[in-house]
């Protein structure tokens, strides 16, 4: 999340949302939206901790999380130097911002099989193009969805298997046609670099599916 909505994270924020399933409710942030974003139980027990030291703090009770020793502006510098004095003791010497780790997540979720989609969500983005400046996509990576595409490609239209099918006649030769027809499209449309005629040619390929989904219909009475 980003620091600005950390600050704001309410005393409440750990949810359950299913039995060990906890999540964090991120409040309106800067594109004015909210998210539940799933944790594990080191976060879990992160935000327990943070919570029992909330309740001692002599500051009183506001509602949020963090305490604010006089605004959000003063606590969002309190954190980042918080950040400092931790790299500063490490030994670092590159200088590091809290917004660097949503873009260190963003990599390490996709890398672990995190849909796009869910990572918009996760992030709080409301466009894709967003989502990109955050993900380093590196060439372990490439090779990587290569390999995957090419083992087991997702959608890949059916391949006709011999031409006696194709010649079937009736509403199965029909059949055989739509899918012979999808496949060559397909085909034609993975060898296309990426833009709009690749697109329209996704979005026909699904339109022949539909087609042939509702010829198979018309075998029930």
């Amino acid at each position: 999340m980003r620091i600005g909505e950390c600050a704001d994270l309410s005393f409440a924020c750990l949810r359950s949302t299913a039995p060990d399933q906890w999540a964090i409710h991120v409040p309106l942030g800067k594109l004015k939206t909210e998210r539940m974003v799933p944790v594990d139980s080191f976060v879990v027990a992160l935000i327990q901790r943070l919570r029992f030291f909330r309740s001692l703090d002599p500051l009183p009770l506001d509602g949020r999380l963090l305490a604010r020793p006089s605004s959000k502006e003063a606590l969002v510098r309190q954190l980042r130097d918080y950040l400092h004095q931790v790299c500063h003791s490490l030994g670092l010497s590159t200088r590091i911002v809290p917004q660097q780790f949503r873009h260190t997540y963003a990599t390490k979720m996709l890398r672990a099989g995190v849909s796009f989609p869910a990572l918009m969500k996760l992030l709080g983005h409301t466009s894709p193009e967003m989502t990109m400046l955050y993900v380093e996509v590196a060439l372990v990576d490439l090779q990587r969805e290569f390999q995957l595409a090419r083992s087991k490609p997702r959608h890949l239209a059916p391949q006709p298997t011999t031409a006696r099918t194709i010649l079937r006649t009736g509403l199965d030769g029909v059949i055989d046609s739509l899918r012979a027809a999808q496949h060559a499209l397909e085909m034609f449309r993975r060898a296309l670099p990426m833009g709009a005629a690749r697109s329209r040619l996704d979005r026909l390929s699904n339109r022949l599916t539909k087609i042939a989904t509702e010829a198979r219909k018309l075998r029930t009475p």
